[in-house]
């Protein structure tokens, strides 16, 4: 794992303007300025700063990964995108509909490919170094949209979805990102019900491997998976702490006896890197992973590759799928 999309040109308007001001050339010009003028934008970033944008951004450069996925969801192809192929094999719930231009990681954009891309703005994450948010504004416009937020995660989810529509120009499509997210908790949580999983108690977690430790991340409630969870009516089965931002707790296989007994557990590997799938792996020899009731009554669910669990409403809604699909069956 390691740690951790349009144009809205209003010319039906200026075209009237031009028709009823003759066709010289000193009428288009002040048409064309009043067009800019009408579709300036000014937004407040997560961060409280004023952005301002002459219209709607249509060249996009995106500095992590669940801003590309909301860039993506609303229709808007990113010019420039952090780690590109890390993007396609975490994040093929939601595939992107072109090739942008690989910026570098995710936390460590290369300022010069971005400047060389001439955006007319850049969507980055709170989890970007100040030092390097600074260098993008030199750039270019930059909409700061914060990371995670343990305390409303869906809520957050959705505000950095409306908050990217607005700069793009695609409200539109987010009201139809959040409507679809919603139809599909109701029809999750329907489906556990009918199955008579309410309430059934959950643990979510992922992985890592380093040398022969294997380290674990418990999504706690304060996850977006937690939260995701607790929508469709299911139990936390975690008791570790998740951090303040995203939810995350930290523990070892030890820490797996401490669940309850009915606990089901799921996970989201990936074949492309072994070391983040530690379940099928290292410990499928481990003696204590063996002695867990869940492990030996079959409630292990491996979930499907590419969702991305710090992603938007899309990868939500794949997960949605995967998690009533692998519970019911």
């Amino acid at each position: 794992m390691r740690r951790l999309l349009l144009t809205a040109a209003t010319t039906t308007a200026a075209a009237l303007t031009l028709a009823a001001c003759g066709t010289t050339e000193p009428a288009a010009d002040k048409t064309d300025k009043a067009g800019k003028a009408s579709e300036a934008l000014t937004l407040t970033d997560g961060s409280g700063k004023k952005v301002k944008l002459d219209g709607p951004a249509t060249k996009v450069v995106a500095t992590e990964w669940n801003v590309t996925e909301s860039l993506v969801t609303l229709g808007v192809d990113p010019v420039g995108a952090a780690d590109v192929k890390g993007y396609k094999t975490w994040d093929s719930a939601v595939p992107l509909q072109n090739e942008p231009k690989d910026i570098g990681t995710r936390g460590e954009p290369s300022m010069d490919t971005v400047a060389s891309l001439s955006p007319d703005l850049v969507v980055a994450t709170s989890d970007l170094p100040a030092a390097a948010l600074k260098q993008l504004r030199e750039i270019a416009p930059v909409l700061e949209v914060k990371s995670a937020d343990g305390s409303d995660q869906i809520g957050q989810m959705l505000e950095n979805l409306d908050l990217i529509a607005e700069a793009t120009g695609t409200t539109d499509k987010a009201k139809t990102a959040r409507a679809g997210f919603e139809a599909k908790v109701t029809e999750g949580k329907k489906a556990l019900a009918d199955a008579d999983l309410a309430g059934a108690e959950l643990a979510f977690a992922d992985g890592y491997v380093t040398g022969n430790q294997v380290s674990l991340r418990p999504y706690t409630s304060g996850s977006l998976l937690g939260s995701v969870n607790e929508r469709l009516g299911l139990k936390n089965a975690w008791k570790v702490k998740g951090d303040a931002a995203y939810g995350l707790g930290t523990t070892d296989v030890e820490g797996l006896t401490g669940l309850p007994k009915d606990t089901r557990f799921a996970y989201i590997g990936n074949d492309d890197d072994k070391s983040a799938t530690p379940f099928t792996g290292v410990l499928a020899k481990n003696a204590v992973w063996k002695s867990l009731a869940f492990v030996k009554a079959g409630d292990v669910h491996r979930l499907p590759d590419g969702i991305w669990m710090f992603g938007g409403p899309g990868s939500m809604e794949a997960y949605i799928d995967a998690l009533v699909d692998a519970l019911t069956k």
